[in-house]
């Protein structure tokens, strides 16, 4: 099932009276970029964290966030007293020096617990029953993220799918102009050689003609277009992450179009070329969402 590179999930769970909130975001990426932006998570744990995330959701850039509203006990936040005395003693040496020397000391009280660090909620630290609990959280938050991308890979598949098929017809309506194009060359040199008063081999300029139509020939660009359109589908539906190749097969489809244009010698080709240049980009662009 094709799976789109971003996505979103959460998951919460309840650790003793304190509810923690877990939340997993993807944007893409050509590989795994992992980034804890939490510090619940025990430093031991975030290897085997990181090793969860690559595994279960294979690639691009994904954060992870945790979050905990504290309540009972654990809501109350404390002072920390070292810290505020520290901040007391230096800002009593620097008022001693100074005109406001007079300035009453209790005064200081509110502006000290303003200060960094000095009011702080209690750290709970978590037992391995606990984080049991967390990392089943973290492992749900992976799921619902999957589910997102799966959702959203299924409008990327049909997106791409409808682009290929646009394609496709569009090949058709270049071999309506296959004969008109071939007779359109061959009026051209004719004329070109009337002008200039040539008076040709004409065994010869059956040959030559020949040869130069030749060059101009883009059937087996034609045939190889319609290969990769087909291999990109096989690609989409048969492959788990078919990311990377759909944008390499994409690829071989540009140079073909772009072959088919230098030889179009024709109007009414060129605005076909166009409009698979089009399509294509939209599918390259899709191709990069995909994993």
């Amino acid at each position: 099932m094709t799976r789109s590179m971003t996505g979103y999930g959460k998951a919460e769970c309840l650790i003793l009276e304190d509810k923690y909130l877990i939340e997993i975001r993807s944007l893409n990426g050509k590989n795994a970029d992992i980034t804890l932006k939490t510090q619940l998570i025990p430093r031991e744990k975030e290897i085997s964290v990181r090793n969860y995330l690559i595994q279960r959701l294979n690639r691009g850039n994904i954060d992870l966030f945790a979050s905990v509203e504290q309540s009972g006990e654990n809501a109350a936040r404390y002072i920390n007293g070292q810290i505020l005395l520290g901040y007391y003693n230096q800002l009593c040496l620097i008022l001693d020096d100074s005109p406001m020397a007079d300035l009453d000391r209790e005064d200081l009280l509110p502006a000290l617990l303003k200060m960094p660090d000095v009011v702080e909620s209690k750290a709970t630290e978590l037992t391995e029953e606990d984080w049991e609990e967390l990392f089943k959280a973290i492992c749900e938050a992976a799921d619902a993220l999957d589910n997102f991308r799966l959702r959203e890979g299924e409008v990327l598949r049909e997106d791409v799918l409808s682009r290929v098929s646009i394609i496709e017809e569009c090949l058709d309506e270049v071999e309506q102009f296959e004969q008109e194009r071939i007779e359109t060359i061959r009026q051209r040199l004719l004329s070109r050689i009337e002008e200039i008063s040539l008076q040709p081999d004409q065994e010869r300029l059956e040959q030559e003609m020949v040869f130069y139509i030749e060059k101009l020939d883009i059937n087996e660009e034609k045939v190889r277009l319609r290969q990769h359109c087909s291999f990109f589908r096989a690609t989409l539906k048969d492959e788990e992450y078919p990311g990377r190749k759909l944008g390499f097969i994409a690829q071989e489809m540009g140079r073909e179009i772009n072959t088919i244009g230098s030889k179009a010698n024709h109007a009414g080709i060129q605005k076909i070329v166009v409009k698979m240049k089009d399509e294509l980009e939209k599918i390259k662009e899709q191709s990069l969402n995909i994993l």
